[in-house]
């Protein structure tokens, strides 16, 4: 099993920044991959961005390309998202989670709100 926290959410403007941390915890050995992805009310959750665990290798959607950045940070076993140039609709409930099997996101985050005010 794997554990997943999730920090850093909370209130900011149109143009400011947070940064997401998402601390792993149990059988990370397991882990090959980590991302983020999140909620809008009254909308499907969506895929956010990716990283591999051992090279790092990136992945982001359209949306947040050149605006949003995860890293990890494995000696601490969490990953985190630095948001940027925040605008209204990137407001959502940011969920972390955990690949231990390819193509399947094994683990969730209970989620984090983020929240972006005009």
């Amino acid at each position: 099993q794997v554990q997943l926290v999730e920090s850093g959410g909370g209130l900011v403007q149109a143009g400011g920044s947070l940064r997401l941390s998402c601390a792993a915890s149990g059988r990370t050995g397991s882990i090959y991959r980590m991302g983020w992805f999140r909620q809008a009310p009254g909308k499907e959750r969506e895929f956010v961005a990716r990283i591999s665990w051992s090279g790092g290798i990136t992945n982001y959607a359209d949306s947040v390309k050149g605006r949003f950045a995860v890293s990890r940070d494995n000696a601490k076993n969490t990953v985190y998202l630095q948001m940027n140039t925040l605008k209204s609709e990137d407001t959502a409930v940011y969920y972390c989670a955990a690949a231990t099997v390819v193509g399947v996101w094994t683990y969730w985050g209970q989620g984090t709100q983020v929240t972006v005010s005009s």
